[in-house]
């Protein structure tokens, strides 16, 4: 499978940045205007809808439509794993349903003094069989630019310069 990776920094206390990121809010904050995104519908581990939190169980049935164009996408997510301990934070959410053959997101964070290292592994796999294998590689460059935005959003509205 295909992966991506991006790692930056905020200078921001390592609790505010897993705050932020621990709920569906910080989704909608950090998914850029051109994607469309749309929150259908969220449910807590036991089914509850809405949680504060989202924990490992806990299900995002979600639809874009990049730049308005073309049928919506549906994309339902589950938080596999979310752990904090110490200085260092991760959660994985999983698409269960959507365009990929295969979408697992670690969301690691680590503090570094008063700032906290933000950093983000995909592991992909498109459709189409081997011919979404062979050309899986070109998917960075879509993925560039969303995750540059996500990582440059998440400096803005964490070190308070929005």
């Amino acid at each position: 499978m295909a992966s991506y990776h991006r790692r930056t920094r905020v200078d921001a206390p390592l609790d505010a940045v897993w705050d932020f990121h621990s709920r569906v809010s910080g989704l909608e904050a950090l998914t850029p205007d051109w994607m469309n995104l749309r929150i259908e519908s969220v449910r807590g581990p036991d089914g509850e809808p809405d949680p504060e939190i989202l924990e490992p169980g806990a299900r995002i049935d979600a639809s874009v439509r990049p730049l308005g164009v073309g049928p919506r996408q549906r994309w339902t997510s589950a938080i596999t794993e979310r752990e904090r301990d110490g200085a260092t934070a991760f959660f994985v959410d999983e698409m269960t349903d959507g365009p990929f053959r295969h979408w697992e997101h670690t969301h690691r964070f680590f503090a570094d003094g008063a700032e906290t290292v933000v950093d983000d592994r995909v592991v992909y796999a498109l459709p189409f069989g081997s011919l979404g294998d062979a050309v899986a590689p070109l998917a960075r460059v879509g993925f560039e630019p969303m995750f540059r935005y996500r990582h440059r959003r998440t400096r803005d509205l964490l070190e308070g310069t929005e």
